[in-house]
């Protein structure tokens, strides 16, 4: 059982050094993306934009409830969908927020689901 023990606590090749210090069940370092004007993004790439939130609305889809909000910045609009949420602490119409995620077409509307967001003053 000993040998077992040193085994494990010798470093694997290949291993970086930083995986280390993640906690357990933390995903990998977030991707640094440039903040992006909504009417500039592009469909199916890494974005990070910002904007203020006209709409909040509960809508289930697919027997699943949904949070969705429409975040706009004066170039554009697009409608961002958080799926199993029914309500976000500091999500409200009115609040200024940062998205980052990939944007799709879903029924010729453009969407962003689940993204990483961050409420701003």
């Amino acid at each position: 059982m000993r040998s077992l023990r040193r085994s494990r606590d010798v470093e694997r090749p290949g291993r970086r050094g930083n995986d280390d210090d993640r906690q357990p069940g933390e995903g990998p370092p977030a991707v640094e993306v440039p903040v992006q004007r909504i009417g500039d993004a592009p469909d199916r790439v890494p974005v990070c934009l910002e904007g203020n939130l006209r709409m909040i609305t509960l809508r289930p889809r697919g027997g699943v409830p949904a949070l969705e909000a429409e975040l706009a910045d004066g170039t554009g609009s697009l409608i961002v969908v958080w799926l199993g949420r029914r309500h976000i602490t500091g999500v409200h119409a009115g609040r200024s927020m940062r998205v980052q995620g990939r944007i799709g077409q879903h029924g010729g509307v453009r969407t962003m689901f689940n993204p990483r967001y961050e409420l701003l003053p």
